[in-house]
């Protein structure tokens, strides 16, 4: 790596840091540091079981949008994720702990020896800081250290660490917003460019078209490149029963890295299935 290209790279890695810190330090505008007798946002996350659902948990078929639809370009993509809260008591600062583990995988199921093209694994540790803005908007800020790989060996491995900071929050009864910028460790011996595709950050948004019934997801992230890489992502979620929580999910998928095996290449993919989704507004 060029002087030049070190220099950049830590610039980068340093303004993401201070947009996050500048981003939770804000207590003129908010009541982030309350009162320890009065913590009321606490509440929000002892309401949930010690043990829940992290990130979106889905089963979902599709076809791509940029090819031929055939018996190998056809998928299944299926998501399992959870987290485990380590302590019911905040830690010093308001803190809690949780250890949080994502698995995704792509199954060729079509095909005729219907094998698996992809498993990726997404362990990490995390601390959360549940506040409020004023006006009563929950909002959670986290720090994270995550490992990501699809655990192959040879040219075929594919692994990155990061440490991550984000905030979100409920804006408003019916828009959720966040955003979430890290600092990405690669071996750029196996996997070279990985950070220009994976970037440095993303920005996520979910919107209540009939609270309880239908709602929308977007998730935008942003390579390194100037115009190329990154990906868009955006869920259409319909609620057949508002007592239980599992949705039927259109999910659009167009950009880079939604598998780590081929994340130098451009993915264009439709899928529809069944989703289950965290409880309230989930906290990453």
């Amino acid at each position: 790596m060029t002087s030049n290209n070190f220099k950049f790279t830590r610039l980068m890695h340093f303004k993401y840091l201070s947009i996050f810190l500048i981003l939770i330090s804000f207590k003129s505008n908010s009541q982030i540091v309350e009162e320890k007798k009065n913590f009321r946002a606490a509440d929000s996350l002892l309401k949930e079981n010690s043990f829940s659902v992290h990130k979106d948990n889905y089963f979902l078929t599709g076809i791509p949008l940029d090819e031929p639809i055939t018996r190998n370009s056809a998928d299944v993509k299926y998501q399992v994720s959870f987290k485990l809260r380590l302590n019911s008591k905040p830690l010093w600062g308001g803190f809690f702990p949780y250890l949080m583990y994502t698995q995704k995988a792509f199954w060729d199921i079509y095909a005729s020896s219907k094998p698996f093209s992809e498993i990726n694994f997404n362990p990490g540790v995390a601390i959360v800081r549940p506040f409020y803005l004023k006006g009563g908007r929950l909002t959670y800020g986290s720090i994270s250290v995550e490992h990501e790989s699809n655990g192959r060996d040879s040219i075929y491995s594919r692994t990155w660490n990061m440490i991550a900071f984000s905030l979100k929050s409920q804006v408003s009864p019916r828009w959720i917003v966040g955003i979430r910028g890290w600092i990405p460790i690669v071996d750029k011996d196996d996997n070279p460019g990985l950070t220009q595709y994976v970037g440095y950050g993303e920005a996520s948004a979910t919107y209540q078209i009939k609270p309880g019934r239908w709602s929308a997801d977007v998730l935008f992230r942003k390579g390194s490149g100037l115009i190329n890489y990154g990906s868009l992502q955006t869920q259409l979620n319909w609620r057949p029963y508002k007592n239980e929580n599992y949705y039927v999910t259109l999910q659009w998928f167009i950009g880079y890295t939604e598998s780590l095996i081929d994340y130098q290449e451009h993915t264009n993919m439709v899928r529809i299935g069944f989703t289950i989704k965290p409880e309230g507004m989930g906290i990453f």
